[in-house]
């Protein structure tokens, strides 16, 4: 039973770390079915948008959808903390809780107490390691944990900076497009102001907006979850509203360049397909 316990804590170990491995550290898309990153968010993203729908609110109900993203990145983090504490108290049980606990005899939760506070590094010393595999054991734990904690520090800022990024260029379009953004609008207001050779250049800067964008959602898919910061704004809004305009110059509109307007739509299109 024992030896049971402690392949099933080694296994858990496994999976969270290249749980963590591929969702922080790897650049690229992930196309494996079975993650835990992924089957935490089909888990929860679906009883949460049910939620939100149930309000009738807008405003609450954007307010309820925009914390999703944060907060489940959160929860997501606390999962895997929570998941390698249990399979490294497995293991210390598998190995005969080989911990010096005083007068108390060790036990599962003498071992989860134990395992807590070895990957938070808290390192209380009221409970010691008594043998080489418990002393090797702990020392594992306690590199993950320091490890962990260093990949979040770094993963935070990269995923932000990404999210202000996408968000600059939504902002910059409510002034040419409206809010929300059409095509028609943007088309209209370049009209109007006698400046639709200005098109071109707008055509080619979000022709790289929707590179990065293809390739940081890629990279972080949790930003998809990520909502704009005003009402009526939307990536995904913004992306189809480029599609749309670069669709409108193609079949037709005299004085600007249809070359730009088909690199664009063909960058828009690859970033929202994929």
């Amino acid at each position: 039973m024992r030896i049971l316990m402690g392949l099933i804590g080694l296994f858990l170990i496994v999976v969270v770390l290249w749980d963590v491995f591929e969702t922080i550290v790897l650049p690229r898309r992930v196309t494996r079915r079975f993650r835990l990153t992924r089957y935490f968010y089909r888990s929860i993203w679906q009883p949460w948008s049910v939620l939100a729908r149930m309000v009738r609110k807008s405003k609450r109900r954007e307010t309820l959808l925009s914390i999703f993203g944060p907060l489940s990145l959160l929860m997501l983090l606390i999962i895997w903390a929570a998941t390698l504490v249990f399979a490294f108290t497995l293991i210390h049980w598998a190995i005969g809780s080989q911990i010096n606990s005083g007068s108390a005899t060790a036990g599962f939760l003498t071992d989860l107490y134990y395992s807590g506070t070895t990957f938070s590094t808290l390192g209380l010393g009221d409970l010691t390691p008594i043998t080489s595999a418990a002393r090797v054991i702990t020392v594992l734990e306690a590199s993950m944990g320091l490890g962990l904690l260093a990949l979040v520090i770094g993963y935070f800022p990269v995923l932000y900076q990404a999210f202000s990024r996408r968000e600059a260029n939504i902002s910059l379009l409510d002034a040419r497009a409206g809010t929300p953004p059409t095509a028609v609008e943007l088309l209209r207001r370049h009209q109007e102001a006698d400046s639709l050779p200005a098109l071109d250049e707008l055509l080619r800067d979000w022709e790289r907006w929707a590179a990065d964008l293809m390739e940081s959602h890629l990279s972080y898919p949790v930003l998809c979850f990520f909502r704009s910061q005003h009402d009526n704004q939307s990536w995904l809004a913004a992306l189809n509203t480029v599609l749309d305009a670069c669709t409108l110059v193609m079949v037709g509109i005299d004085g600007i360049p249809k070359w730009q307007a088909q690199l664009t739509f063909k960058m828009a299109r690859h970033a929202i397909v994929d």
